[in-house]
């Protein structure tokens, strides 16, 4: 079972962070130009809340407000699911199933310290079940 520390080393431990005083335009902004999905909302060294681009469109786009004059305060998410390194991918996407959620930060002694998606989790099950069909292949062919 692969664990999510395994799936930090391989991606990486940068975490895009925005203040929840912030308007939503500029989290709009943070999210195309790093090409991500999400950002954690940080107050100082504290989780304070996720905003996604499902936040923008179900509570911006849709109700015709705007995102200049909206903070991302006023949209994130409150009641943030998180996870551990030690936690495994399948536990990962349980949660992320059961919460109806695409991004879990990953927590370490209370600090932020990753986050994984939906598609980090999927390359992960991908990449897993690749090395057993190679192995099965070796097998089968006598290889070692």
């Amino acid at each position: 079972m692969t664990l999510v520390k395994h799936v930090l080393d391989i991606k990486g431990r940068e975490v895009h962070v925005i203040h929840p005083s912030a308007r939503v335009f500029d989290a709009l902004r943070m999210l195309a130009d790093n090409d991500i999905g999400s950002l954690v909302v940080m107050e100082g060294e504290k989780l304070v809340g996720i905003i996604t681009e499902r936040h923008y469109a179900r509570q911006i786009a849709l109700l015709g407000r705007t995102s200049s004059d909206t903070s991302v305060a006023d949209i994130m998410s409150t009641r943030v699911a998180c996870v551990r390194p030690d936690n495994t991918v399948e536990e990962c996407m349980a949660i992320m199933t059961k919460r109806g959620v695409r991004h879990l930060p990953v927590l370490e002694g209370g600090r932020v310290v990753g986050i994984v998606s939906i598609g980090d989790m999927v390359n992960s099950v991908i990449s897993d079940q690749q090395f057993v069909i190679e192995q099965l292949e070796h097998f089968i062919h006598g290889e070692r």
